[in-house]
């Protein structure tokens, strides 16, 4: 049997190299005489951010005890707490990922969700509002994000996050449902260069390190170019806050812990109205995510509200090779991750769906 493993990829039309990391594991692969590949496809028809990606990578299959594990790697365990926990988004059950940072004035608990820690700080990750207040990116007006995010995109790596988002939690238990994620982001205002720093330092594997820094560097450079700013003078609060920083590593850790060959994705949409950003009331999607997302397509969006974050874009825009509809393959797992807001006829969640292409 014959392995044919394309090294490049469509998109829409156009030829576009693969990531280093499929490379990597593709021939990785291939030395070890395996005839198949395993794929992971976004479908994020609720779009996507970083608390959603990780809840739908555990609901696939990724161990919480190794996420843990590794993220204590980090030179932030101090800093945080993580919770994971089940909900329902009208009537599909799926996993939340909060990320609960202490230490904070109101004890902010996540979330990438666009967040904006109601400092204004735009974390932008997650794009969505834990129905906690968090609003990753305070974009409120309609923080209706699918995910619930309320962020305020702060973006400016100046941007005073506010994340206020408002998890749904059902349980009982409290999840400081509301978690208003108040960093007061001073000591959260990280430096680009304080992240590559953090990242490459830590005992992590360096498939690990590389998806990070990589998506990192594409929301710096988004935000540098909307600042006008050079990539190594950008500050993150909202990608410097730790729950960003947790969001993207981890994605990192779950992805190569689930041994994804290559990853695929549907269109990306933004959601559509407006959000608040310290510097006024802006469209979505707001300028860095749409920045991130130039060359990935956008697929329109009615709903009132944030529903892709820069996080959320980053991820789609460096990891996936290729854009598309459901693609051919043999179905092994499926993951639901929750965003943080409930829509009235429509499921806020993130689907992954890993197979095997031969």
């Amino acid at each position: 049997m014959i392995l044919r493993i394309n090294l490049n990829m469509i998109f829409y039309g156009k030829a576009v190299e693969k990531t280093a990391f499929s490379r990597e594991k593709s021939i990785k692969k291939i030395n070890k005489g395996v005839i198949f590949m395993k794929m992971l496809y976004l479908d994020c028809f609720s779009g996507i951010s970083g608390d959603m990606t990780i809840g739908a990578l555990l609901d696939a299959g990724g161990s919480f005890s190794h996420l843990q594990n590794e993220l204590q790697k980090l030179p932030l365990v101090d800093e945080y707490e993580l919770n994971v926990y089940k909900v329902v988004k009208n009537g599909i059950t799926s996993t939340k990922f909060d990320v609960v940072l202490k230490n904070e004035e109101h004890g902010h608990s996540r979330h990438d969700h666009s967040e904006q820690d109601d400092h204004g700080h735009s974390r932008h990750d997650h794009s969505e509002q834990d129905d906690h207040g968090h609003s990753r990116h305070d974009h409120s007006e309609q923080d209706d994000h699918e995910h619930g995010h309320s962020h305020k995109h702060v973006h400016e790596h100046h941007h005073g996050h506010s994340h206020d988002h408002h998890h749904e939690h059902h349980h009982g238990h409290s999840h400081d449902e509301g978690h208003h994620h108040h960093h007061n982001h001073s000591h959260h205002h990280r430096s680009y260069r304080d992240i590559v720093n953090m990242i490459q330092e830590a005992d992590l594997s360096e498939d690990v390190k590389d998806m990070a820094l990589k998506i990192f560097k594409k929301i710096g450079e988004a935000e540098g170019h909307i600042h006008g700013v050079p990539l190594e003078d950008v500050h993150f609060h909202e990608v410097g806050a730790v729950d960003s920083i947790i969001d993207i590593v981890g994605t990192a850790i779950l992805l190569e812990e689930l041994e994804i060959d290559e990853i695929k994705s549907a269109a990306v949409p933004t959601g559509s109205g407006k959000i608040h950003i310290d510097h006024g009331v802006y469209p979505v999607p707001a300028p860095a995510t749409l920045e991130i997302l130039r060359g990935v397509p956008i697929a329109q969006s009615d709903l009132k509200a944030e529903l892709t974050t820069p996080t959320g874009a980053a991820f789609a825009a460096v990891l996936a090779e290729e854009f598309c509809d459901m693609p051919s393959m043999k179905v092994v797992k499926v993951g639901y991750g929750a965003g943080t807001k409930t829509f009235p006829n429509h499921p806020n969640v993130l689907r992954v769906i890993i197979g095997e292409e031969a």
